[in-house]
């Protein structure tokens, strides 16, 4: 039981807010010593982790990139393009993007997440297409914000395992070998299409009320201001 130290200690860093990153080191090192290895195993297991994964942290040089496009007018052209599209909604914009993150998943396009394209790109361009209404207040503008981040995990977690040949169907795969059962990575694939076709209803369903909720919530506004 005391092998599971290091889940304990996780879930305490999370209660009480510490850092993530020191409290998942803390939690492996912990693991580790439990678990009978020595200080310079840990730390190997650590380095040879990070020396197989280092490309994970490539994306921080994409956000210095988006600061600068944000500087000079990215989110500005893609509220000028939206405006310009007047049957657009907020609601269909943003589903059309978790559409378009599962055809990338299935094809094996690595896109770019919440800093790199949700935040500078399709936000903006969602909060354009909402103001066609009129002039959102602040609880519809960070529900817009909630719903295209939304999307973007939509779309990404239920269409990564759409490709065979990603990592994490292969992992899949693998550990349900290992217990004995036949499985090939295709197979969880077919398998995963049915949960990202649900997952796509799912949103349109859920951006299809948000879409008639705005709308009849200005309306109504301006039928007010009217009289």
């Amino acid at each position: 039981m005391i092998k599971l130290i290091g889940i304990l200690i996780v879930i305490l860093g999370f209660i009480f807010k510490v850092e993530t990153l020191f409290t998942i080191l803390v939690a492996g090192i912990a693991t580790g010593l439990v678990a009978g290895l020595s200080i310079n195993d840990i730390l190997t297991i650590i380095g040879d982790s990070f020396i197989s994964n280092r490309a994970v942290s490539l994306f921080m040089i994409t956000l210095p990139v988006i600061g600068i496009l944000e500087r000079y007018g990215l989110r500005q052209r893609a509220v000028y393009l939206i405006q310009r599209l007047e049957k657009l909604t907020a609601g269909g914009i943003l589903t059309l993007y978790t559409f378009i993150r599962q055809i990338a998943g299935l094809l094996s396009i690595r896109m770019s997440g919440h800093p790199q394209f949700v935040r500078p790109i399709i936000n903006p361009m969602a909060q354009a297409a909402g103001n066609k209404y009129a002039k959102l207040d602040e609880e519809d503008e960070e529900a817009i914000k909630a719903l295209s981040a939304a999307s973007e995990n939509y779309g990404n977690f239920f269409g990564q395992n759409l490709f065979a040949g990603s990592s994490g169907v292969l992992l899949i795969a693998s550990t349900l070998n290992e217990q004995g059962f036949d499985v090939l990575g295709i197979d969880i694939a077919k398998a995963s299409f049915i949960i990202a076709i649900v997952a796509l209803l799912i949103v349109f369903l859920q951006n299809k009320n948000f879409d008639a909720k705005i709308s009849r919530k200005y309306k109504l506004k301006d039928d007010k201001e009217v009289k």
